[in-house]
């Protein structure tokens, strides 16, 4: 049931139902920010009584319309719009309880809790880019399925403070680019921060800004439902994405706080929240619904059962139904494995010397193999140099969105931040690729992914001092340590071609984000003598056991396993037995039960060696000085004379082993 547009008394009172449910909680709590949604519940009314393709009784429905919430800290716009169309959760206690410990109504919005709640947002601007994943999901989606399946739009709401953010501007930037028609983004242009007016900060039109990056742009009062209705019709209609900046007044409706900047974060206060009452005309009580409003919510959460039910027939009838549930659902293809099985073993018969970026190619060729329409990559303008595109996948510039890959260009923030809108979106397994030297400007965007438990591969090529001649700006040092600090981030670092398959496997197999770090040098095969099963899997294994006792382990990742057993052959010339263990994976070992850690690493002092940062290096060998990396930057040089110049040499390395076992 659509609203009627011509009873301006209804829509205001279903408005206001959203400003008096954010305003009471944040006054319960006395925590929040009721500026926003006080400003907002106007366009939020509009978009989710006539015009949001939704229905709240089913919110996992695959072609649902998508809204973001990039200015979270408004979440209880959010959670009113939740519960007021009928969505089973946030229900009232939860917002009685807002920000409290136990309530699904959190202080910003966090992905899925409660389903309906699409992507955690709160960090300014990191909903725009997500947003822009969303729609470019949506565009991939459709060219594979067909629009029968998928035909949907996605709409977000952001704040002064999101377009002031960096990611935001590489976001909107890439959609305008690739003319993502289906994305709405409706700017709170309420001209008010934290501090006090925009103008204390920003003289940007940002009108013209969105003009300039190809979108269409509509100027509206949104307090005027007239107007906001025109400017969605008018975005729907366009072939490009549409910005609609929408005049707002935050606080809207309090009598000494509208306009103003005290509104925005901090309760509004008994009295100015009972003169905002009597400004208003409600007169329900706090956390009161009237019944009349509360039922045309609920019809209007409703609206969309009719075309979901017609989806869901097209559905059961189509060819490819089957496959294309299974590509929006939880599980890989059991064939992902016996295909890299498979090319393990034609690995074994001729062990390659390649750079694990090759290797991570070629894993990414027998992943595409086996299930092509359902991965997703792209790479931060260094295809060619990450080797992100597989044989077989066709690149956005030959196909357009029938592609399986595409240029971000140098906007590795928007790039990470979109991948989690893909994988928000579902449908898709994305990954993108960038130099690892440059994960710290995609660094927010893969602790939001770690958050929301996304499957998601960032890959980060050129690890290490091998870098070579591009010199200390490129040469990660840091990098890994600062990923693996990242809660919920598997960061792998494979030894050779087959750890690197079998870490993908991992990556694409687990649940959660996923970090897989490659070399630009040539790496030999490192195992020696056959091996069963997919040891990488289990995190740490030991490449090589000490030929008789063992006296100590040492344990390497990526390119310096091969230099670990050339320190354990140079030892054992010296009458001292250690194994080499491989870690291509800490988080994934430490998660093994403690007998297998230990059989790893066993009861012997052991040493670790890896060409970065020796930071956690100590939860492993037990003291700082037994841990073989680098403490500063790197330099410019060809790679081996730099490894050479920072002491990572076979000699250096079982010289100073030695001495710290006595011998």
């Amino acid at each position: 049931m659509a609203v009627d547009f011509d009873e301006r008394v209804a829509v205001r009172d279903m408005a206001n139902a959203i400003r008096f449910l954010s305003a009471d909680a944040v006054e319960a709590a006395q925590s929040g920010h009721p500026g926003m949604p006080l400003g907002m519940a106007d366009i939020a009314t509009v978009l989710f009584t006539d015009v949001l393709k939704y229905d709240a009784a089913r919110p996992d429905w695959p072609d649902r319309d998508r809204f973001v919430l990039s200015n979270g800290h408004g979440s209880m716009l959010q959670y009113s719009l939740l519960h007021l169309a009928g969505y089973a959760a946030p229900d009232l206690d939860d917002i009685r309880r807002f920000r409290q410990l136990g309530s699904r109504a959190t202080g910003h919005p966090e992905f899925n809790e409660p389903p309906g709640i699409e992507v955690t947002t709160g960090p300014l601007g990191q909903g725009v880019a997500n947003a822009v994943g969303m729609a470019l999901a949506e565009q991939l989606l459709a060219a594979r399925w067909g629009d029968d399946l998928v035909d949907h739009r996605t709409f977000a709401f952001c704040g002064d403070g999101c377009l002031m953010e960096g990611v935001a501007q590489e976001a909107v930037s890439l959609a305008g680019h690739l003319g993502l028609s289906k994305l709405t983004l409706v700017f709170d242009d309420n001209a008010t921060t934290i501090d006090g007016p925009t103008a204390l900060a920003t003289s940007e039109d940002h009108v013209a800004r969105f003009a300039a990056a190809n979108w269409d742009t509509i100027r509206i009062d949104g307090h005027d439902y007239d107007e906001i209705r025109r400017a969605f019709d008018q975005a729907a209609a366009s072939p490009r994405p549409t910005l609609i900046a929408a005049r707002t007044r935050i606080g809207f409706g309090a009598p000494t706080k509208e306009g103003s900047n005290t509104a925005h974060g901090a309760p509004l206060g008994a009295e100015e929240l009972e003169g905002l009452r009597a400004a208003l005309g409600w007169t329900a009580g706090p956390f009161e619904v009237p019944d009349r409003i509360a039922g045309a919510w609920h019809a209007a959460g409703r609206r969309g059962q009719s075309a979901r039910e017609a989806w869901e027939a097209r559905l059961a009838d189509h060819p490819q139904a089957d496959a294309f549930r299974a590509a929006h659902g939880p599980e890989m293809p059991a064939v992902l494995e016996t295909a890299i099985l498979s090319e393990l073993d034609e690995l074994r018969k001729a062990p390659p010397a390649e750079p694990t970026r090759k290797s991570g190619q070629r894993a990414l060729g027998v992943a595409f193999g086996v299930m092509p329409g359902r991965l997703f990559g792209g790479s931060g303008d260094l295809t060619g140099s990450v080797l992100s595109l597989a044989p077989g996948m066709k690149d956005r510039s030959e196909t357009g969105f029938a592609a399986q890959h595409m240029s971000y260009g140098v906007r590795e923030h928007a790039m990470a931040a979109a991948v989690n809108g893909i994988a928000c979106h579902g449908g898709l397994v994305p990954y993108a690729a960038t130099y690892l030297a440059f994960s710290d400007y995609a660094r927010p965007a893969l602790r939001l992914a770690a958050m929301m438990k996304l499957r998601a591969v960032f890959v980060f090529t050129h690890d290490s001092i091998g870098v070579g001649e591009d010199g200390p700006t490129h040469q990660p040092i840091e990098q890994i340590a600062a990923l693996r600090a990242i809660p919920g981030l598997r960061v792998y670092r494979p030894a050779d071609a087959a750890e690197t398959l079998e870490c993908w496997l991992d990556a694409l197999s687990g649940e959660g984000p996923s970090a897989m770090v490659l070399s630009r040098q040539k790496t030999p095969a490192v195992r020696c003598g056959p091996v069963e099963g997919m040891p990488a899997r289990q995190g740490a294994y030991v490449v090589a056991e000490a030929e008789r006792t063992r006296e100590a382990t040492l344990i390497a990742t990526g390119t310096e396993v091969a230099l670990a057993l050339h320190v354990r052959t140079r030892l054992a010339d010296a009458g001292i037995d250690i194994a080499v263990v491989s870690m291509p994976c800490c988080a994934v070992f430490d998660d093994q039960p403690a007998s297998l850690r230990e059989a790893v690493l066993g009861h012997v002092p052991r040493f670790s060696v890896e060409a970065g940062s020796r930071q956690g290096w100590s939860d492993y060998v037990m003291h700082r000085d037994h841990a073989f990396g680098l403490d500063g930057f790197g330099l410019s040089a060809p790679g081996p004379e730099v490894f050479t110049a920072m002491g990572l040499t076979v000699d250096a390395v079982a010289d100073a082993i030695r001495k710290r076992l006595g011998r």
